[in-house]
This record gives structure tokens, C-alpha cells and sequence, in this order.
């Protein structure tokens, strides 16, 4: 067994935001470094912590994780649609170990994941079916939101499964930083709004795209100082990688919903894709983050990150 990170914020806006130039060259610069980290590890296989945007995942049964034994990109946003490379048989065993390991894990044998599962594998590997994949939905978007240390006892479970494989698996979490776009909170949603929480799947192309275009001209009043959603904040950003860095996860256990929310915006809850990766990376042991990239980009409505680790035995970081 060896095992790899890559964490990594996504957003929607990557193809339709327009960043000055710096900044589009610096985060391009960070994909290069992650994907060729990729490269010289070469996987056999990938688990990917991500969360849902109301795409896949609903309120008329919102789990607060759940593996997928088969799955599909919905394709919004101009992502790929259709089927993962998903090793059925590894997932089904890799969720009853979780369950073994008092971690009580929803499964589904048809999963819809979206953008923020999807762009990782496009970003990385140029495509979503090159290397077999394990998703695992972490949500980071509807409440009521499980406590931080069960997130973390998820990933320690997910690891220590995958410490007994002899394959070279790159974890992967996707979401975050700071950042606030227009997602309705069901507390404060219209009856229309509800309507699609509850189960919005499968939306007409018309739906779909009035939809992504609120998100897009949200991102263009953001950047230009005029949207009314919470400000990036790049100082609870950096504390957080710099905790995640550390290897002593246990401070994330105080990490409450209402502050993180408070903080860093309603969608900073999807950081728990990267404790859940870094919680699994650290059941082979002391790691080391081997590159670390930060940007606060008003324009994707994100404060942007990339990391990637190696555990800190050689023998686990070769294979």
C-alpha cells in the first residue's frame, strides 16, 4: 500500500470567471505542480472526499456521508457528464469496514455527483473514468451538519482500510475554503426554493442554466464589491492549513457549524472534505505537506487552495 493527497478547492466559476491574469497563471501554476505530484505517484486508485451542491444529494434524504458502489457526473456546469470508473466490489468492502469501525455510512449503488466532485478528476487525470474511483459524498451544505470529530473518525476509518491494499490510492478532497455563493439555506428559502432542496433532480436545461447564471452574476457582483454574502477569509483559511499541515487534526474537533458559517461563510463546511482526506492520510502514520498554494479570488467566490501530502515513511510514500 502507498498513499497520496491532493486537496483542492473547486469552483464553478473556473470556466465562466474572469480573474485578472496574475491570478489565472497562479492557480493554473498550482494544477501543473498537483497534476505532475499525480504524475510521479501514478495511482491504481483514487478515493475522492467531495461534497454536493443540491445536485445529487437532497433533503428528502440528505446522509451526513455516504460511499458510492456506482456513479455518475450530472454535468453541471460544463463538466463531464457521465459514469465513474468506480471498483464496485473495493467500495462495498471499503464501506462495511467503515460500518465495522462504528461509523455508520449511507451507501448508494446510482450516486450523481457534481462539479465539485467531477473538476478534481478532470483537473488531475484530464478525465473521470482514466483511474477507478471511490466517491465519497461528505456533506458540506445542508444542515444539520454532523460534529467535526466524526468527520475525522470517517477518514481514520477510510484509512485504515486502505492501509490494507496493495494498490497506490491518492486521496483526493474537494471544496472549500472561505466562501459564501448563493446556495439557499432551507431556514430562509422561497416555497420554489424548498421545492428544489427538497428534490431537485434532473432540472430542464432551462432550469439548470437560470440556475448557474445566479451563481455567475453573483461571482461578478462579489468581485466588484456589491454581492451581500460574506466576505473570503483568507486569515481562518490559512489557520486552517496551517492546522491541517501540523498532523494534530484534534483541533478541528471544536470547530462548531454556526462559527464556521459565521466565520468563513455557509459553504466553509465543505472543508470537511479536506479533514476527512487528511484524517485518512494520517492512519499510515506522520505526513508531510509537500506543496501548499493559497489565494483569496473574489472573482470564483473562493478562497482558493491547493495542497498536496506524503506520508513521512518513505517505504508508504514509494509503494
Amino acid at each position: 500500500m502507498s498513499l497520496a493527497l491532493v486537496c483542492m478547492s473547486h469552483s464553478p466559476l473556473l470556466d465562466f470567471a474572469e480573474p485578472p491574469p496574475e491570478v489565472t497563471e497562479a492557480v493554473d501554476a498550482a494544477f501543473t505542480q498537483a497534476r505532475d505530484f499525480v504524475a510521479a505517484f501514478d495511482p491504481t486508485l483514487v478515493v475522492s472526499f467531495a461534497p454536493d451542491h443540491y445536485n445529487g444529494f437532497f433533503y428528502d434524504l440528505m446522509p451526513p456521508f455516504c460511499i458510492g458502489y456506482e456513479a455518475r457526473g450530472v454535468g453541471d456546469y460544463g463538466t463531464t457528464e457521465g459514469p465513474l470508473d468506480v471498483p464496485t466490489a473495493v467500495a462495498e468492502r471499503l464501506a462495511q469496514h467503515v460500518i465495522d469501525r462504528d461509523v455508520d455510512v449511507a451507501i448508494s449503488r446510482r450516486m450523481d455527483i457534481d462539479h465539485g466532485a467531477i473538476q478534481p478528476l478532470e483537473i488531475l487525470f484530464g478525465g473521470i473514468d482514466t483511474v477507478p474511483t471511490i466517491p465519497v459524498f461528505v456533506n458540506g451544505v445542508a444542515r444539520p451538519f454532523t460534529r467535526m470529530r466524526r468527520i475525522r473518525q470517517l477518514g481514520l476509518a477510510i484509512g485504515d482500510f486502505l492501509a490494507g491494499l496493495d494498490e497506490r490510492v491518492l486521496v483526493i478532497g474537494s471544496g472549500g475554503l472561505s466562501h459564501d455563493p448563493p446556495v439557499p439555506q432551507w431556514a430562509t428559502a422561497s416555497d420554489q426554493q424548498r421545492a428544489m432542496l427538497l428534490d431537485g433532480r434532473h432540472p430542464t436545461a432551462a432550469a439548470r442554466d437560470a440556475r448557474q447564471q445566479r451563481v455567475i452574476d453573483t461571482a461578478r457582483e462579489f468581485a466588484a464589491g456589491r454581492a451581500e454574502i460574506r466576505d473570503l477569509n483568507p486569515e481562518w483559511d490559512l489557520a486552517l492549513l496551517d492546522v491541517l499541515a501540523s498532523g494534530d487534526l484534534t483541533a478541528i474537533d471544536a470547530m462548531t457549524p454556526d462559527q464556521m458559517a459565521s466565520d468563513a461563510g455557509n459553504s466553509a463546511h465543505e472543508v470537511r472534505t479536506w479533514v476527512a482526506a487528511y484524517s485518512a492520510l494520517s492512519a499510515a502514520g506522520a505526513y508531510d505537506v509537500t506543496s501548499r498554494f493559497y489565494r483569496p479570488i473574489p472573482e470564483l467566490i473562493a478562497g482558493f487552495g491547493v495542497t498536496t501530502a506524503l506520508p513521512r515513511t518513505p517505504a508508504l510514500a514509494r509503494g
